[in-house]
Protein backbone atom coordinates (compact mmCIF):
# COMPACT_ATOMS: atom_id res chain seq x y z
CA UNK A 1 0.00 0.00 0.00
CA UNK A 2 1.29 3.66 -0.71
CA UNK A 3 1.70 6.07 1.82
CA UNK A 4 -1.11 8.03 0.29
CA UNK A 5 -3.59 5.44 0.59
CA UNK A 6 -2.54 4.31 4.21
CA UNK A 7 -2.72 7.97 4.53
CA UNK A 8 -6.29 8.06 3.88
CA UNK A 9 -7.13 4.73 5.44
CA UNK A 10 -5.85 6.19 8.92
CA UNK A 11 -7.51 9.60 9.07
CA UNK A 12 -10.88 7.82 7.07
CA UNK A 13 -12.94 7.78 11.00
CA UNK A 14 -11.98 11.14 11.63
CA UNK A 15 -12.86 12.44 7.85
CA UNK A 16 -16.15 10.62 8.43
CA UNK A 17 -17.16 12.33 11.78
CA UNK A 18 -16.14 15.60 9.77
CA UNK A 19 -18.47 14.73 6.97
CA UNK A 20 -21.14 13.93 9.26
CA UNK A 21 -21.07 17.16 11.11
CA UNK A 22 -24.93 19.06 10.30
CA UNK A 23 -23.57 22.56 9.08
CA UNK A 24 -20.86 20.92 7.09
CA UNK A 25 -23.80 18.75 5.80
CA UNK A 26 -26.28 21.76 5.28
CA UNK A 27 -23.37 24.07 4.12
CA UNK A 28 -23.02 22.22 1.12
CA UNK A 29 -26.59 20.80 0.20
CA UNK A 30 -28.40 23.94 0.90
CA UNK A 31 -26.00 26.45 1.55
CA UNK A 32 -26.02 28.94 4.65
CA UNK A 33 -27.58 32.35 5.94
CA UNK A 34 -25.38 35.89 5.37
CA UNK A 35 -24.36 36.20 9.35
CA UNK A 36 -23.12 32.09 8.91
CA UNK A 37 -21.27 32.66 5.60
CA UNK A 38 -19.35 35.92 6.89
CA UNK A 39 -18.91 34.05 10.06
CA UNK A 40 -17.28 30.72 8.79
CA UNK A 41 -15.09 33.53 5.81
CA UNK A 42 -14.00 35.17 8.87
CA UNK A 43 -12.69 32.24 10.65
CA UNK A 44 -10.91 30.67 7.22
CA UNK A 45 -9.32 34.24 6.98
CA UNK A 46 -7.50 33.09 10.48
CA UNK A 47 -5.89 29.99 9.48
CA UNK A 48 -5.44 31.72 5.50
CA UNK A 49 -3.51 33.91 6.59
CA UNK A 50 -1.29 31.99 8.53
CA UNK A 51 -0.55 29.09 5.37
CA UNK A 52 2.56 31.03 4.00
CA UNK A 53 3.98 31.57 7.56
CA UNK A 54 3.82 27.68 8.15
CA UNK A 55 5.01 26.93 4.83
CA UNK A 56 7.73 29.30 5.81
CA UNK A 57 8.17 27.42 9.41
CA UNK A 58 8.25 23.65 7.59
CA UNK A 59 10.58 25.38 5.46
CA UNK A 60 13.00 26.25 8.34
CA UNK A 61 12.89 22.76 9.33
CA UNK A 62 12.73 21.04 6.30
CA UNK A 63 15.71 17.86 6.93
CA UNK A 64 19.34 18.67 5.23
CA UNK A 65 19.28 16.89 1.94
CA UNK A 66 15.14 16.43 0.99
CA UNK A 67 15.20 18.80 -1.44
CA UNK A 68 12.20 16.90 -2.56
CA UNK A 69 9.84 18.01 0.17
CA UNK A 70 11.89 21.31 0.24
CA UNK A 71 11.04 22.17 -3.61
CA UNK A 72 7.60 21.64 -2.36
CA UNK A 73 7.11 23.64 0.10
CA UNK A 74 8.57 26.16 -1.60
CA UNK A 75 5.88 25.89 -4.71
CA UNK A 76 3.48 25.87 -2.25
CA UNK A 77 4.45 29.01 -1.05
CA UNK A 78 4.44 30.58 -3.80
CA UNK A 79 0.52 29.36 -4.69
CA UNK A 80 -0.50 30.34 -1.66
CA UNK A 81 0.64 34.17 -1.59
CA UNK A 82 -2.28 36.30 -0.84
CA UNK A 83 -5.27 34.06 -0.77
CA UNK A 84 -5.93 35.69 2.55
CA UNK A 85 -6.76 38.82 0.84
CA UNK A 86 -9.46 37.13 -1.37
CA UNK A 87 -11.38 36.20 1.70
CA UNK A 88 -11.07 39.99 3.01
CA UNK A 89 -12.59 40.87 -0.26
CA UNK A 90 -15.48 38.12 -0.62
CA UNK A 91 -16.70 39.51 3.24
CA UNK A 92 -16.78 43.14 1.90
CA UNK A 93 -18.78 42.05 -1.59
CA UNK A 94 -21.41 40.55 1.04
CA UNK A 95 -21.70 43.02 3.59
CA UNK A 96 -19.43 41.99 6.76
CA UNK A 97 -16.93 44.19 7.93
CA UNK A 98 -13.62 42.75 6.27
CA UNK A 99 -11.63 45.50 8.41
CA UNK A 100 -13.01 44.30 12.00
CA UNK A 101 -11.93 41.14 11.00
CA UNK A 102 -8.43 41.68 9.72
CA UNK A 103 -7.99 43.27 13.35
CA UNK A 104 -9.18 39.98 15.04
CA UNK A 105 -7.54 36.55 16.22
CA UNK A 106 -10.01 34.21 15.38
CA UNK A 107 -12.17 31.52 17.57
CA UNK A 108 -10.61 28.83 19.65
CA UNK A 109 -10.48 25.73 17.19
CA UNK A 110 -8.74 27.92 14.58
CA UNK A 111 -5.83 29.47 17.08
CA UNK A 112 -5.55 25.85 18.35
CA UNK A 113 -5.36 24.39 15.01
CA UNK A 114 -2.82 26.79 13.91
CA UNK A 115 -0.96 27.10 17.08
CA UNK A 116 -0.92 23.26 17.14
CA UNK A 117 0.95 22.91 13.67
CA UNK A 118 3.57 25.50 14.85
CA UNK A 119 3.97 23.42 17.08
CA UNK A 120 3.67 19.67 15.73
CA UNK A 121 6.42 21.35 13.21
CA UNK A 122 8.82 22.94 15.48
CA UNK A 123 8.83 20.61 18.21
CA UNK A 124 8.11 17.46 16.94
CA UNK A 125 8.48 16.60 12.55
CA UNK A 126 8.52 19.12 9.51
CA UNK A 127 6.65 16.51 8.07
CA UNK A 128 3.35 17.44 10.27
CA UNK A 129 2.34 20.47 7.83
CA UNK A 130 1.11 17.77 4.98
CA UNK A 131 -1.19 16.45 7.65
CA UNK A 132 -2.89 20.27 7.38
CA UNK A 133 -2.56 20.28 3.77
CA UNK A 134 -4.24 16.99 3.51
CA UNK A 135 -7.66 18.16 5.38
CA UNK A 136 -8.08 21.65 4.07
CA UNK A 137 -7.58 20.68 0.59
CA UNK A 138 -9.33 17.31 1.21
CA UNK A 139 -12.00 18.97 1.87
CA UNK A 140 -12.45 22.30 0.24
CA UNK A 141 -12.25 20.10 -2.96
CA UNK A 142 -15.63 18.07 -1.53
CA UNK A 143 -17.61 20.88 -0.81
CA UNK A 144 -16.13 24.28 -2.01
CA UNK A 145 -17.53 24.36 -5.28
CA UNK A 146 -21.00 23.22 -4.12
CA UNK A 147 -21.43 24.70 -1.22
CA UNK A 148 -20.21 27.95 -2.85
CA UNK A 149 -23.23 27.57 -5.16
CA UNK A 150 -25.55 26.53 -2.66
CA UNK A 151 -25.17 29.85 -0.68
CA UNK A 152 -25.36 31.93 -3.70
CA UNK A 153 -28.74 30.47 -4.49
CA UNK A 154 -29.59 31.15 -0.51
CA UNK A 155 -28.38 34.33 -0.57
CA UNK A 156 -29.95 35.23 -4.05
CA UNK A 157 -26.99 36.02 -5.42
CA UNK A 158 -26.65 33.31 -8.10
CA UNK A 159 -24.37 33.95 -11.39
CA UNK A 160 -22.47 36.76 -9.12
CA UNK A 161 -18.44 35.46 -8.60
CA UNK A 162 -18.21 38.89 -6.61
CA UNK A 163 -18.16 37.38 -2.65
CA UNK A 164 -17.35 33.96 -3.50
CA UNK A 165 -13.82 33.86 -5.16
CA UNK A 166 -12.39 32.30 -2.29
CA UNK A 167 -14.68 29.06 -2.43
CA UNK A 168 -14.64 28.57 -6.12
CA UNK A 169 -10.65 29.14 -6.68
CA UNK A 170 -10.00 26.93 -3.90
CA UNK A 171 -12.32 23.96 -5.13
CA UNK A 172 -11.08 23.96 -8.35
CA UNK A 173 -6.90 25.00 -7.56
CA UNK A 174 -6.92 22.39 -5.01
CA UNK A 175 -7.88 19.46 -7.21
CA UNK A 176 -4.74 19.83 -9.09
CA UNK A 177 -3.12 20.26 -4.89
CA UNK A 178 -4.40 17.08 -4.36
CA UNK A 179 -2.77 15.06 -7.37
CA UNK A 180 0.35 16.92 -6.28
CA UNK A 181 0.28 15.98 -2.44
CA UNK A 182 -0.18 12.46 -3.68
CA UNK A 183 3.03 12.27 -5.20
CA UNK A 184 4.50 14.42 -2.79
CA UNK A 185 3.17 12.30 -0.05
CA UNK A 186 4.73 9.12 -1.37
CA UNK A 187 7.93 10.26 -0.80
CA UNK A 188 7.95 10.44 2.60
CA UNK A 189 9.39 8.08 4.26
CA UNK A 190 10.31 6.48 7.59
CA UNK A 191 7.51 5.47 10.09
CA UNK A 192 8.09 8.65 12.41
CA UNK A 193 7.75 11.25 9.70
CA UNK A 194 4.86 9.01 8.44
CA UNK A 195 2.93 9.01 11.72
CA UNK A 196 3.66 12.96 12.17
CA UNK A 197 1.26 13.63 8.85
CA UNK A 198 -1.27 10.94 9.81
CA UNK A 199 -1.45 12.06 13.36
CA UNK A 200 -1.76 16.04 12.21
CA UNK A 201 -4.41 15.02 9.91
CA UNK A 202 -6.63 13.43 12.85
CA UNK A 203 -6.07 16.55 15.20
CA UNK A 204 -6.65 18.72 12.30
CA UNK A 205 -9.81 17.09 11.26
CA UNK A 206 -10.91 17.10 14.22
CA UNK A 207 -10.17 21.50 15.07
CA UNK A 208 -11.73 22.32 11.74
CA UNK A 209 -14.71 20.33 13.03
CA UNK A 210 -14.78 21.84 15.82
CA UNK A 211 -14.74 25.32 14.24
CA UNK A 212 -17.72 24.75 11.75
CA UNK A 213 -19.83 23.09 15.03
CA UNK A 214 -19.15 25.95 16.96
CA UNK A 215 -20.07 28.50 13.98
CA UNK A 216 -23.26 27.27 13.68
CA UNK A 217 -23.94 27.07 17.74
CA UNK A 218 -22.91 30.83 18.10
CA UNK A 219 -24.74 31.79 15.19
CA UNK A 220 -28.20 30.57 16.35
CA UNK A 221 -27.60 31.83 19.72
CA UNK A 222 -27.02 35.21 18.98
CA UNK A 223 -30.10 34.61 16.45
CA UNK A 224 -31.84 33.70 19.33
CA UNK A 225 -30.53 36.59 21.75
CA UNK A 226 -31.88 39.10 19.12
CA UNK A 227 -35.23 37.51 19.00
CA UNK A 228 -35.53 37.88 22.46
Amino acid sequence: MSFYNELLAETEAARNRFFSIPIVLEAAQNGVDRDLYIAYLSEAYHHVRHTCPLLAHALAHCPKGDDVYRAALLEYLDEEKGHEEWILNDISHVGGDADAVREGEGDWPVRTMVSWVYYAVQFLNPYAMLGMVLVLEGTSVDIASAGADAVRKRLGMEGQSEGFSYLTSHGAIDQDHLVFFEKLVNTVDGSENRRAVIDTANMVYQLWGEMFSKLAADVQHKAVTHAA
